[in-house]
């Protein structure tokens, strides 16, 4: 008896994409905090997800948060009216922007209007997940090291006829001054995606502060999230 061994792919709904890209937030959200020295090393415990060893946060203020955060993420996925989310990671003394991790999104128009789903196998997400994953596990290898007690605050960007939560409040972009930037690995909730793509400079237009411009072919995503890294980048003058 001839067999043949096949690709199983996965529906994808737009309400399972958001709920993907969302609890990537979350996961995001640990492994930075951890990795940034933001919180104490010891507040923290080994778990797997993704096939990998991750992080999670045990302070219950931290992790209230970021259960609110996610599930407030989730909601403005699938209405497909959030652009981008930024953690912001800031000085506690003086305020200062020290890092921005940005995660842009785009939403397929036709899933949000049309209700139609997608396929792709939960290991290949799984993959590109793990990836993006590592890549802020090593970034203690290039960004600067933070030598002082850091906060950090989450900015997102969404529609402008978005009814925003009061527990949300306007906010300038905390930008960084002549950034040195990273980009990361990106992650799709759909079969297949060639694409190039370029960072611009900086622009403030309505809610959109750094404009990532791809190009597409063949685009068949519910949600794409691609992830970069913008650091403050302190030059010291050698005697």
């Amino acid at each position: 008896m001839a067999s043949s061994r096949t690709t199983t792919k996965d529906i994808i709904t737009l309400r399972g994409s958001a709920a993907i890209v969302s609890e990537f937030f979350g996961y995001s959200a640990n492994s930075i905090l951890y990795n940034r020295g933001v919180y104490p090393e010891e507040s923290f415990v080994k778990v797997k997800k993704y096939g990998l060893p991750m992080l999670l946060t045990q302070d219950e203020g931290l992790k209230s948060f970021l259960a609110n955060l996610t599930s407030q993420l989730s909601e403005w996925l699938e209405s497909g009216k959030l652009q981008r989310v930024v953690l912001v990671i800031m000085s506690k003394a003086t305020g200062e922007v020290l890092e921005r991790w940005n995660f842009s999104i785009e939403t397929d128009s036709e899933v949000v209007e049309k209700g139609v789903s997608r396929e792709k196998s939960d290991k290949e997400i799984m993959r590109e997940i793990q990836a993006i994953m590592r890549q802020i596990a090593s970034s203690i290898t290039y960004l600067p090291c933070l030598d002082e007690p850091c906060v950090f605050d989450v900015l997102a960007y969404t529609d402008k006829d978005l009814q925003v939560p009061f527990t949300w409040v306007e906010s300038d972009p905390k930008l960084i001054a002549n950034p040195q930037m990273v980009k990361l690995h990106s992650f799709d909730t759909k079969a297949s995606l060639s694409h190039c793509s370029f960072i611009s400079d900086f622009l403030f237009v309505d809610r959109t502060v750094l404009l990532i411009m791809d190009l597409f072919v063949g685009s068949m995503q519910i949600h794409k999230v691609n992830t970069l890294v913008s650091y403050k980048n302190d030059e010291w003058d050698e005697e």
